[in-house]
């Protein structure tokens, strides 16, 4: 655990060492904590591309100190002429995973900045994209190393992602997959971020740089067309809460699944456990997450296709009635699919208090596999959340935002402490929050500790294959991993520091101003903090 004391000071967390010393580069330099954010997201999407980039979507959660929480969306929505007769007439049976026809969604993430920085604007903010862009262009431009966690993505899908228009151009080294250590260059993608730095990030969606994307997408059978990206917004919405004894949660408002991280908290502290690593811990969490799923998979859409508002499960009479229906003994069955995710999650809190929960993904591990030689860009896949049955509550329609698995988590604690925590992970994300947030806030322990301590992932996916057992790294105690077993789950050890557990990090701003900050051992990330 790294502490900072307060002052013109500030701490970050990300799962790149060089994007966590881009963002305290900044924070060093009088920049505040959506500033440190930005210059931190933009490093990873050179320095972690199989995770995130410019073409994928990205959520905020922004405090300041006495006033409420800010949440962004920086998602996109599918194109004005994607709809399912488009996937019929290929006959596909479903939205594929890699390829043109896996690029339905405009992306996000770039919007998204815009509107963090016009909180910072009102901060007093004032660095510029030059600035801010510093290090990712230079990584970009003269190189990176490549991270264990990059070469074994692209080992695991290289027979896909070898198809995918762009990639292997852009991530193969004479088509062969570069091996951890090796150094990485992406120019047209310095080219890209240097562009934006001087024209502006609206020139992604309706200049030049939107000109190039959209004739690139549809040279790789994208059906998205220029106008999709020119009618694309970020959005300002009012995040999901939830009071606890402890204080009150925030996670981010449908699309995306922060409904489900705020049940599982909910539910879970109402079943009385005393310690982690506990039986009743485990399997507490377990079975308070398949509540939350259940909610999540009946109701979570795009906002303005929802018909039951997300609040309506967050009152105390439904998260009684939830607790109430967990078998303290006994496991309960869940068929339900869930699917992976690769994804960026980092946190900043600057001098004076003010937080940022930043989570970034191009969904599966590179996306939809396609680079857009020109810019340099890796275009996500979330359009594969849709579904083509018409009766579905995703079902694949023009304009329409699918699910998001995303969701930053922050807190403000009865005791004057602001909490800043998230993990990738796919469906698993609720999970690792929950498990961090009760280890460090219920339980007490070093936030540190929270996040390095063994973890389990109840229904986690591998490369869009659905997964229903319940993973626990060997690290428990076989004993715990004996009576899960005899209450009914279906239980698979996995190794320590297992990436499936997802990479995690938090931040804790204490009353006193003294920041306290961890990062994942099954990442690549440092805390950094001055």
């Amino acid at each position: 655990m790294l502490n900072t004391p307060m002052g013109r000071r500030g701490m970050i967390t990300t799962p790149h060492h060089l994007a966590s010393q881009a963002g305290l580069a900044v924070l060093r330099e009088g920049g505040n904590a959506i500033e440190a954010a930005i210059a931190a997201s933009a490093s990873l999407t050179v320095v972690y591309p199989h995770m995130t980039g410019l073409g994928g979507d990205g959520f905020w959660l922004i405090a300041e100190p006495g006033k409420p929480p800010v949440s962004i969306d920086g998602s996109g929505a599918s194109g004005a002429k994607v709809d399912v007769d488009l996937y019929r007439a290929e006959r596909l049976k479903a939205v594929p995973a890699k390829g043109g026809l896996a690029a339905t969604t405009v992306a996000g993430a770039v919007s998204g900045w815009q509107l963090a920085l016009d909180v910072s604007a009102q901060w007093g903010g004032g660095m510029s994209l030059e600035r801010l862009f510093e290090d990712a262009i230079h990584y970009a431009r003269q190189g990176f190393a490549v991270t264990s966690h990059q070469e074994t993505a692209t080992r695991r899908n290289l027979a896909a992602l070898k198809k995918a228009p762009g990639f292997a151009q852009t991530f193969l080294s004479r088509n062969k997959v570069p091996a951890a250590g090796a150094l990485l260059t992406l120019p047209a993608l310095a080219d890209t971020l240097e562009r934006l730095a001087a024209s502006g990030l609206d020139d992604f969606y309706r200049g030049e740089i939107a000109r190039s994307v959209a004739e690139e997408l549809r040279n790789t059978g994208s059906p998205l067309k220029s106008e999709d990206l020119a009618r694309h917004r970020g959005m300002r919405r009012r995040p999901l809460s939830v009071g606890l004894p402890c204080g009150t949660l925030f996670n981010t408002a449908p699309p995306t699944q922060g409904l489900a991280s705020l049940i599982l908290l909910g539910v879970f502290q109402r079943l009385g456990v005393e310690a982690a690593e506990s039986f009743d811990w485990v399997h507490g969490l377990v079975e308070a997450t398949k509540l939350a799923t259940r909610v999540r998979d009946a109701h979570i859409t795009d906002p303005h296709r929802m018909s039951v508002h997300a609040t309506t499960y967050l009152s105390d009479h439904l998260l009684d009635r939830m607790a109430g229906e967990i078998d303290p003994a006994c496991a309960q069955a869940h068929n339900l699919p869930a699917r992976d995710g690769d994804t960026v999650w980092l946190g900043v809190v600057d001098g004076q208090g003010r937080a940022v929960s930043c989570i970034q993904s191009l969904y599966h591990a590179f996306g939809s596999g396609i680079v857009l030689p020109r810019t340099g860009i890796a275009w996500h896949n979330r359009g594969c959340s849709f579904s083509l049955d018409p009766e579905h509550r995703n079902v694949l329609e023009p304009r329409r935002k699918p699910f998001h698995t995303l969701s930053p988590a922050l807190a403000r604690l009865k005791d004057g402490r602001t909490m800043v925590w998230g993990s990738m992970g796919g469906d698993s994300q609720p999970q690792t929050q929950a498990q961090i947030f009760t280890r460090a806030v219920l339980f007490g322990q070093d936030v540190q500790q929270a996040v390095t301590a063994p973890r389990f992932v109840f229904g986690r996916g591998v490369d869009g294959v659905p997964a229903s057992d319940l993973k626990l790294e060997s690290r428990f105690s076989p004993e715990l991993v004996e009576s899960l077993r005899v209450a009914g789950h279906v239980v698979e050890t996995v190794s320590p520091f297992d990436s499936i557990m997802g990479h995690a990090g938090a931040l804790i701003r204490r009353a006193d101003g003294m920041i306290e900050g961890a990062c994942d051992p099954r990442a690549d990330g440092v805390v950094a903090g001055w």
